[in-house]
């Protein structure tokens, strides 16, 4: 097992900084694995914890694609280092997304709740929120406001977003609460990320301001 240091964690080339909640943007699967799989390999061989969120319907996929790596999902999955959770059963318990509730569900992911690992490399698969416009509503206040939990903690989050399942408005809006982000491939820090306070007080006055609109023409 290889030590490391929380500042020495790499992904997509580079070694990231204080901010671990990242957003990967791909179009489709392309280039995806080729950004995600080393930095899942690696986790491994430091004794940090995974845990992957995905599709339903990629589930045995993304455990075979690990096997294909030379990772030994059945005993890792046994030891608890690797846990693989459907995105339904993570995000949508009986079919409602609930923001308080998904915030005591990363909490219980992060670091200091779970020992043996020094912490948890976290990958998001985030197309379920694409099939629900009230989803991505509450999705985008939440992406925001999860950014003070992980404010607190050394594990890395990476939400993978499809750019063919979003909209323009939505991907801008993604873009702007995560810290860091990868496009192309490509690590960098984020200039358009607004802090969660900044950002859900605009948020908040944004949609007063459509449900005033709405009100208005009734």
């Amino acid at each position: 097992m290889t030590e490391m240091r929380p500042d020495d964690i790499r992904f997509a080339g580079v070694k990231l900084g204080r901010h671990r909640h990242v957003c990967a943007f791909f179009e489709g699967t392309r280039g995806a694995s080729e950004v995600l799989d080393p930095f899942i390999h690696d986790g491994f061989l430091c004794g940090h914890r995974a845990i992957h969120l995905v599709g339903a319907d990629k589930r045995e996929a993304h455990v075979a694609r690990l096997r294909c790596e030379g990772i030994d999902t059945e005993d890792l999955q046994g030891s608890g280092q690797l846990e693989v959770r459907t995105t339904v059963d993570a995000y949508l318990k009986n079919g409602v997304f609930d923001q308080d509730r998904m915030v005591e569900e990363f909490s219980a992911m992060a670091s200091g709740n779970r020992q043996g690992f020094p912490l948890s490399r976290i990958v998001c698969d985030m197309d379920w929120a694409a099939e629900s416009q009230q989803h991505l509503q509450d999705l985008i206040q939440f992406e925001s406001r999860i950014n003070d939990l992980w404010d607190q903690h050394d594990d890395v989050v990476i939400c993978v977003y499809d750019l063919t399942r979003f909209g323009g408005d939505t991907i801008v809006d993604i873009l702007r609460t995560h810290p860091v982000v990868v496009i192309g491939g490509i690590l960098r820090e984020n200039p358009f990320y607004i802090p969660p306070a900044q950002f859900l007080a605009e948020l908040h006055g944004r949609r007063s301001g459509r449900e005033e609109q709405s009100a208005a023409a009734e």
